[in-house]
């Protein structure tokens, strides 16, 4: 079993009707990752995704996946490719429990976004991971 030391919030700075499919073949076909850049997805509808067990490193961090379960919103972006928080209620709903359980799954690690990271120079994932699940 991996220590887990983060819980990390992302969104794929997508928008958010893009497949889950469409998301993995740029992982693979563009960037040549052999892993997932995240653990768990949720797409629009609040629905989770797990891309990779937990005891497998993905892509997320540079640095830090040895040590971090990731967690992504599809979504991110407005219509200019700007980033914004725009996660549905259901995405909102469902983060929040999956967070929770990480949480207790993993009591010692701290839950922070992508962005929180040192010299991360990304918005992701658009709103403060930190500040919103600091009660877990």
């Amino acid at each position: 079993m991996r220590k887990i030391d983060f819980i990390v919030i992302h969104c794929t700075a997508t928008p958010q009707d893009t497949p889950p499919e469409a998301i993995q073949q740029y992982w693979i076909v563009y960037l040549k990752w052999k892993s997932p850049g995240y653990h768990y997805l949720i797409d629009k509808s609040g629905t989770v995704l797990q891309l990779a067990a937990e005891d497998r490193i993905c892509n997320g961090v540079a640095g830090y996946n040895a040590s971090s379960i990731h967690v992504s919103y599809i979504g991110g972006v407005d219509a200019n490719n700007k980033p914004i928080d725009n996660r549905t209620i259901a995405q909102q709903e469902t983060m929040r429990i999956l967070v929770s359980r990480l949480k207790q799954q993993y009591p010692k690690a701290q839950i922070q976004g992508h962005r929180d990271f040192p010299f991360v120079k990304k918005a992701c994932p658009c709103f403060d991971a930190r500040k919103e699940f600091s009660d877990l």
